[in-house]
């Protein structure tokens, strides 16, 4: 203040006359060293942690580094550095190219069969079992009803199988009921194979 300085007037009488807080005057800012501590600590912290948010890195700050520095002005300093803004890498999907599916030679080698569902008026749920011969995409049977367990998936094969004969094989897909051990099972008795496509690649039982 000019006026202490000049007229060797004590701070208590100038502050007094000018109507200024003594504490005011004698202020003088201790943090602006522990503030760039903390940037270039937050600033190192997500350098090396890339994936840390605020949380992690405050408590690192706190119990890893033993600062026992205010949240608040830590998440003051976190926002002016736009550390808040870091764009996280958005992970690739590595999927696996579906096996190609082989085309039978001749028809009743291998079928595929797959469940639809739809609903009727009144809101009730039905489903519908289809079986194709995959030499042709015939169509074999359409069995309709509110409910297909295993039971009455085998029943439907046993009456196709009665005029059409046996298949080799019988492709379908991760169902409960086609991994059921009773489908598997009356498989076996009739020595058909129960092929199961790739996990995730419903389009290899379109």
């Amino acid at each position: 203040m000019r006026t202490v300085r000049r007229r060797g007037v004590s701070i208590a009488l100038a502050c007094r006359t000018f109507g200024l807080s003594e504490t005011c005057y004698r202020y003088s800012p201790k943090l602006k060293s522990e503030n760039e501590r903390s940037e270039d600590l937050l600033i190192g912290l997500t350098k090396a942690h890339k994936t840390w948010g605020f949380g992690l890195c405050l408590l690192h700050l706190r119990n890893v580094k033993g600062h026992p520095w205010n949240h608040k002005r830590v998440y003051r300093i976190y926002r002016e550095l736009e550390l808040n803004l870091r764009i996280k890498p958005r992970k690739r999907l590595v999927r696996e190219k579906p096996d190609e599916l082989a085309v039978p030679e001749v028809p009743n080698k291998s079928w595929s069969m797959d469940f639809m569902a739809d609903r009727l008026g009144d809101g009730r749920a039905f489903r519908l079992l289809n079986v194709l011969d995959d030499f042709n995409r015939e169509g074999l049977a359409i069995d309709v009803d509110f409910s297909l367990p295993a039971e009455r998936v085998i029943r439907s094969l046993n009456q196709i199988i009665e005029w059409r004969g046996k298949p080799e094989s019988i492709r379908v897909d991760n169902g409960p009921e086609y991994v059921s051990g009773k489908l598997l099972e009356w498989a076996e008795k009739r020595n058909i194979t129960i092929q199961h496509i790739q996990p995730g690649k419903p389009q290899q039982n379109a």
